[in-house]
């Protein structure tokens, strides 16, 4: 019997996605295109307040066999980066006060 083709992409790159909360709509994985998938693309594109609500973020990488949740890492990274910005968005300060250590 012939093995139908996987329809996962295979990218030898780690890509990211957001969980957004969209309120009463619900909470949605954002789109993000393959170029536009990668973590200094995802760091700049929420310090842009390009997510509303950002309350998860997942890294996963198809090539290498591997997924993990990488919100943490990020709201880590985001307090670095702090110094490096006049103003920060509020969708940024209430993903780093829920993304808190445990």
């Amino acid at each position: 019997m012939p093995r139908s083709p996987s329809i996962v992409p295979r990218v030898d790159h780690d890509t990211y996605l957001v969980l957004n909360d969209f309120g009463r709509l619900g909470r949605a994985w954002c789109e993000a295109d393959e170029e536009g998938a990668d973590r200094e693309t995802l760091l700049r594109r929420l310090l842009d307040d390009q997510y509303s609500h950002p309350v998860r973020i997942v890294a996963f990488n198809t090539a290498e066999g591997w997924s993990r949740d990488v919100t943490m890492d990020i709201a880590d990274e985001l307090r670095r980066r702090f110094v490096e910005y006049d103003e920060v968005p509020s969708s940024v300060h209430e993903f780093l006060e829920t993304a808190v250590r445990r």
